[in-house]
């Protein structure tokens, strides 16, 4: 029993000294934050730019429609012209052949790669994540991608990072095989709005989380609205129970 013991308290000492030694996630404020927060629709679009010229080489958004991008303030006629820009297998045509025609806004969004094989060798055998919903399966969510897009500094003295790999202080072991994707003008914005790489880390994690959670801001209204109802239903039951017992000793 003793050495049981003398074994939890050394590996809880070991867990302990780790949390206190790691850098605590950085917040960012997100104007999607909060119960009335809302998804700030410019932010979006200059984020899906974003991630269309530096993202979309390596990583696949298969959830996510092109016609999706009219809920964000993109026209039909631009949506129509961003998809046609792509390239999809279709058919088989009256012959049995497939066949190759331009993306059509009801198409999702083109993968980079055929299949899963040629994303790796196409990466030194790493597999680049499908982002449709990066945002919630990791960990801290906006947060985390936010501060691992900035997070890329160089290794502490004495620390080899791995061949084809580089350091970036948020990501687990502190290796990834991503080369630093954003820098300072990675991206010219269309709107004048300053193409630092905070801005633009900001805006890519907008439209992020927004394709992650399209239906947030319906989710958050109706949820406010069904607090409201209760809240006046309790009041009045509360009334009612008052003025139909107050004469009851």
């Amino acid at each position: 029993m003793r050495l049981l013991f003398i074994i939890f308290l050394f590996f809880s000492s070991n867990v302990f000294s780790a949390e206190m030694s790691s850098e605590k996630m950085p917040k960012h404020e997100w104007s999607f934050q909060g119960v009335t927060g809302t998804f700030d629709r410019a932010a979006i679009q200059r984020g899906y730019k974003v991630y269309r010229e530096v993202c979309a080489g390596c990583h696949s958004m298969k959830l996510l429609y092109y016609r999706d991008l009219i809920d964000v303030g993109f026209s039909e006629a631009q949506v129509k012209v961003i998809a046609s820009e792509y390239t999809v297998l279709d058919g088989p045509n009256d012959d049995g052949e497939m066949f190759e025609r331009p993306a059509r806004p009801a198409d999702r969004f083109v993968n980079p790669y055929a299949n899963d094989n040629e994303a790796r060798a196409n990466n030194n055998g790493a597999y680049p994540p499908d982002l449709s919903v990066i945002t919630k399966a990791r960990k801290y969510g906006v947060d985390y991608i936010y501060n691992l897009l900035l997070g890329y500094v160089e290794p502490p003295k004495g620390m080899e990072v791995g061949n084809g790999m580089y350091y970036n202080k948020w990501m687990a072991g502190n290796q990834i095989a991503m080369p630093a994707p954003i820098a300072d003008g990675s991206v010219d914005y269309d709107d004048g709005t300053d193409n630092n790489a905070e801005q633009l880390s900001a805006d890519v994690t907008h439209f992020l989380h927004w394709a992650a959670e399209p239906e947030m801001e319906e989710r958050k209204n109706l949820g406010i609205k069904v607090i409201l109802f209760f809240i006046i239903l309790g009041t009045i039951v509360y009334l009612a129970k008052n003025r139909l017992w107050r004469d009851v000793t």
